[in-house]
């Protein structure tokens, strides 16, 4: 963990921190424990409008997805903390899915990616689609609401990225949950805001001047992330990791 300030590439409005987290991918212990480490920070350094902010890639992968979009529902982990949960691509499969009348097609890219270690978690099974149902209503209506982006001052928070020379508003939800070429190289200059993003795993977390990477790889083994910004700061807190 980290938690000493950095200048931060943008601004936020004052009196704002946001706290945001990378791809959990079904490792539920770490972000439970990457919450109380929020709550603990909170509490020792208030502030007057505090926001959660999950930048999606809940499911698939890890161990207990289920657990995950459990969390999620629940309450925020610091009374008063606003939370937002936006959509990965992970999750944008499983609802995908999981929708009636879902192609065949739509179904076997989410188990090629990982649905059947999520199915597990509900205590069902790729094999008996019949099982799916164990897979409560209000996770499914979870997956189908998520937003795909969110953005406050000189920050746009989304799951993977954004097309160069391109304003938000033309954005796709193609390239805000999968893209990585050419975002990833982008010139400073073509994008809007200083992008904040996950779905691409480093080993540790980017820090650029027109982007912020914190995808760091908890399923693989590494740690999950959380970057909090406020003002024209920066801090890390993270739990995981090797060793």
């Amino acid at each position: 963990m980290t938690n000493n300030s950095s200048i931060a590439p943008a601004l936020l409005p004052e009196g704002l921190r946001v706290y945001a987290i990378g791809d959990v991918h079904g490792c539920s212990g770490l972000l439970f424990a990457l919450h109380r480490l929020i709550a603990q920070d909170a509490a020792a350094r208030p502030a007057t409008r505090m926001v959660l902010l999950h930048l999606g890639d809940y499911v698939d992968r890890g161990p207990d997805s289920a657990a995950v979009i459990a969390r999620l529902l629940g309450p925020s982990p610091v009374a008063g903390m606003e939370c937002v949960s936006l959509l990965g691509n992970h999750d944008a499969m499983m609802r995908d899915a999981l929708a009636p009348g879902a192609s065949d097609a739509a179904v076997r890219a989410w188990l090629a990616n990982g649905g059947n270690e999520t199915l597990r978690s509900y205590g069902a099974s790729a094999r008996d689609r019949g099982s799916w149902g164990r897979i409560p209503e209000p996770h499914r209506r979870f997956l189908a609401e998520r937003p795909l982006i969110w953005s406050a001052g000189g920050y746009a928070f989304v799951h993977a990225g954004l097309r160069p020379g391109l304003p938000l508003a033309a954005q796709t939800e193609q390239d805000m949950l999968w893209i990585r070429q050419p975002f990833l190289s982008a010139r400073p200059e073509a994008l809007p805001l200083v992008v904040v993003h996950g779905h691409t795993p480093a080993l540790r977390p980017e820090i650029l001047r027109h982007r912020i990477g914190i995808d760091t790889g908890a399923v693989y083994g590494g740690s999950l992330t959380c970057l909090v910004l406020e003002g024209g700061c920066y801090r890390l807190l993270s739990v995981g990791g090797p060793g």
